[in-house]
């Protein structure tokens, strides 16, 4: 595998070419084609991490001077949960480039966004190791801080579920129930359906690769549809 493209493409370039190639190596491929547990990308995804979590935190606090820290944990965790980071991921093309098992590679769903989540968080691991702070500092920088104004502005940071039962009962007296409407797709990339209802009334409907997900978009859509997402 050439990652010569992909270190233009990201402005850094290895010093130690090896370092690079196991943050895109999945257990899996170690699994089929052999080596060692050091060879796969987990402890890089580990120091990764810890990387992200200091770097976005420190971003949050400067931008938020006036922000309570339990807003800003709820900021940082919209901006480093595992469906914002593997969609910058795909964004930099990194699909093209994971070393998968031959049936891991054929997964597009739920488990293909944990393995480029776990992938940009090793990769951030190898630059901070390779590279240092500065450089890891200013990859999550060009990669994640863009979309700190929309992950405000669509209220991705808000427990949706929370906001709705506070708005239920504080408005119409009732606390939300949830019930599964529908399920489809292959056990491995499952879907659900989930509306939302206060009392009888179905106030809304969500669709989730879980159930905890299409509850969070069934309350969403609730809130919406009530006028209560302001």
């Amino acid at each position: 595998m050439d990652f010569s493209k992909f270190e233009k493409k990201i402005e850094v370039e290895f010093k130690d070419k090896d370092l690079l190639k196991k943050a895109f190596t999945h257990r899996s491929y170690i699994n089929e084609h052999g080596g060692s547990y050091w060879d796969h990308n987990e402890r890089l995804e580990y120091l990764g991490d810890a990387v992200l979590e200091l770097v976005v935190s420190r971003h949050l606090y400067d931008k938020f001077p006036e922000e309570k820290e339990g807003i800003l944990t709820s900021y940082r965790s919209a901006l480093v949960n595992t469906v914002t980071i593997s969609d910058s991921a795909r964004n930099l093309d990194m699909n093209s480039y994971l070393l998968l098992s031959k049936g891991e590679s054929k997964d597009t769903g739920r488990a293909r966004n944990s393995i480029l989540a776990n992938a940009f968080e090793a990769l951030i691991g190898a630059i901070y190791l390779d590279q240092g702070y500065d450089t890891a500092e200013q990859f999550i920088a060009n990669n994640l801080f863009h979309l700190t104004d929309n992950v405000i502005k669509n209220r991705s940071w808000q427990d949706s579920k929370s906001f709705f039962q506070e708005k239920a009962q504080d408005i119409v007296k009732i606390t939300p129930s949830y019930q599964v409407l529908d399920e489809t797709g292959p056990d491995h990339d499952r879907k659900f359906k989930v509306g939302a209802f206060l009392g009888e009334d179905k106030a809304g409907e969500g669709v989730g690769a879980s159930k905890q997900i299409a509850e969070q978009e069934a309350a969403k859509d609730a809130l919406k549809n009530k006028g209560w997402d302001n």
